[in-house]
């Protein structure tokens, strides 16, 4: 695997980090950052969990490893973190 051009997941975190916290700052390193860039924060959760794909019948994000669920208002709030950090560091990575 290709490892991704992001290292979200080494970000200092303004919250305690578990491995939840920090598995979903990699899931989200691992993200393609053109569908990243379309993320719309006025979006329905109903909006959110279609644009990912990548949630469960029970309205959890399906991951790996992790010590608790990951519901839709954790997952904003962490992308959108994540969508600052890109913006921030985009013009300094190579390539």
């Amino acid at each position: 695997m290709q490892q991704p051009i992001w290292n979200f997941e080494q970000e200092p975190a303004t919250e305690p980090m578990d491995e939840t916290g920090v598995n979903l700052r990699a899931y989200f390193d691992r993200m393609d950052d053109e569908k990243m860039r379309r993320y719309d924060s006025s979006w329905s959760d109903e909006q959110v969990v279609e644009w990912d794909g990548n949630f469960r019948d029970d309205g959890n994000l399906m991951m790996f490893c992790c010590e608790r669920d990951v519901e839709v208002d954790e997952y904003r709030q962490v992308l959108e973190q994540c969508i600052a950090y890109r913006n921030r560091v985009r013009e300094t990575l190579p390539g």
